[in-house]
């Protein structure tokens, strides 16, 4: 029965069920979502989030079940079925053409047009107008309309997918992932925006594997596990324990492994010295020793992914220079150091890290083809997929971090550099992903770890680096708080 005092469900979806070639991925999911309202949706990769989305978005279509928008039947055949319902979708590889301008890209395919002598053209006046006012409203205020995509930080334009949302007039808003490359400052201006839009009475899915973001916004949280739901309910009856509990179906105790063991010979495998590039770092001088993980803290722009390029060879150094088991990398390309023994997670899989419609089978070989059982590291890493040739793209985000992570380890590197090893995968696949770093840490692999979590760097690192402005600014070891590590960070 329905409360008086509850406006009913702007959206409604009954017993939504959907298979892809005979495997059913959502089971039976049911959720309401009311005007105004936040409501979080949580899980681990493969859970179902992503499917559930893209049911509601008009991506793929029920297997069976229904749904309901503003007290109507919902059947969206596309995307834009679901655009001309009133649902806009903030992915979190956001679907923007980098070489457009702001106004092209909130007006793609729908532009104003005015007439003359009844021949229409494009009103660039009133696009532009219409952007003005939008940027106003999301808070990018600093942007002009015919300001190129590419040139605004990833912040920004975020910004300007709301602002498409909003010139859709959506009455939804699902944000997948909306803070994965975000600063703090950037996630801060998020939540302002977030909560200006349920003022205004537009309702927000919000889906997220940063728990304690969830858990500030939302008002209702749904948990997903294996495709169906496992708990619903108001945000005070939840806390992070609890969700994690509810995500995985068990506690997870040890969230970190324990330390390695200091070596008994301390071997310096990778030494940099003085390593320079004029405004991107200054006089980086360290060593790395066998069966070490040395984290690298930092703000945003501190230098830390710019250091792991110049020390891979993707970018050039300006001074200074790097040893590998004492032998010099300086003026070598990538497939030289490779060869030397170096390897490099980049932060962004989606597009440096992957081939999306290879399959995982391919891209294990990428850089190792020759290698005799590339498939064994699908057992050894417990990747989750149908097949060794299933598209990679297809995997959930943990699982691809995975292939990832094994297409270096086929033939295991002296030195393993990872950035941003965890970022935007789930608690139970962050736990095995620390499993794997320290056992190669036992085996006495050495590891350079870069992560804007301070608390990932706390509990899996033996010792902690600090950059700002360039430069290394201090160390720790293992153990210190995060307060002090934040410290010299800022």
């Amino acid at each position: 029965m329905q409360l008086t005092n509850t406006p009913p469900p702007l959206l409604r979806c009954d017993r939504l069920d959907k298979a892809f070639a005979g495997v059913r991925v959502l089971r039976g999911v049911s959720l309401e979502v009311l005007p105004g309202e936040l409501h979080g949706i949580v899980g681990e990769n493969g859970a179902g989030k992503s499917t559930l989305m893209n049911l509601i978005g008009g991506v793929h279509q029920l297997s069976a079940g229904w749904m309901e928008f503003g007290g109507a039947p919902y059947t969206p055949a596309t995307p834009l079925d679901a655009a001309h319902t009133g649902i806009a979708f903030v992915h979190q590889e956001l679907n923007l053409f980098p070489n457009l301008s702001i106004a092209e890209n909130i007006f793609v395919g729908q532009h104003p047009v005015r007439r003359i002598a009844g021949v229409p053209f494009a009103d660039r006046a009133a696009a532009a107008t219409r952007t003005r006012a939008l940027l106003d409203e999301v808070g990018l205020t600093t942007a002009a309309p015919d300001t190129l995509v590419e040139r605004l930080p990833q912040g920004d334009r975020q910004l300007v997918e709301i602002a498409k949302g909003l010139n859709q007039d959506a009455r939804l808003i699902i944000f997948d992932e909306p803070t994965t490359s975000l600063t703090n400052r950037e996630v801060e201006r998020l939540f302002t925006i977030v909560r200006r839009l349920q003022q205004r009475g537009i309702a927000i899915l919000y889906i997220s594997h940063a728990l304690e973001h969830v858990l500030t916004l939302a008002g209702r949280i749904t948990v997903l596990r294996d495709g169906a739901v496992v708990e619903t309910g108001p945000r005070t009856g939840f806390d992070t324990e609890s969700l994690i509990r509810a995500m995985v179906g068990r506690d997870i105790e040890h969230l970190y492994p324990p330390l390695p063991s200091p070596p008994s010979s301390p071997a310096k495998v990778l030494e940099v010295r003085n390593l320079s590039q004029p405004g991107v770092i200054e006089n980086i001088t360290f060593d790395l020793h066998k069966g070490e993980i040395v984290g690298i803290a930092g703000l945003m722009g501190s230098g830390r992914s710019e250091l792991a390029r110049i020390l891979f060879g993707l970018d050039p150094a300006g001074k200074g220079s790097v040893r590998l088991n004492g032998a010099p990398l300086d003026g070598l390309p990538p497939r030289a150091r490779i060869a030397r023994g170096l390897a490099f997670v980049t932060e962004s899989r989606r597009d440096d890290g992957l081939f999306p419609d290879a399959s995982v089978a391919e891209n294990l070989r990428i850089v190792h083809p020759a290698s005799p059982d590339p498939l064994r590291m699908l057992k050894e890493l417990h990747v989750a997929a149908a097949s060794s040739e299933q598209a990679v793209g297809e995997l959930s985000g943990g699982n691809q971090q995975k292939v990832v992570l094994g297409k270096w380890l086929l033939n295991p590197p002296a030195v393993l550099i990872l950035d941003e090893p965890t970022r935007g995968i789930d608690v139970g696949a962050r736990q095995e992903i620390y499993s794997v770093i320290a056992s190669l840490a036992e085996r006495g692999m050495s590891l350079l770890v870069i992560s804007s979590e301070i608390e990932e760097l706390i509990g899996l690192c033996t010792r902690i680096m600090v950059m700002a402005g360039g430069e290394l600014r201090a160390e720790f070891p293992a153990g210190t708080s995060r307060e002090d590590i934040l410290r010299a960070a800022v």
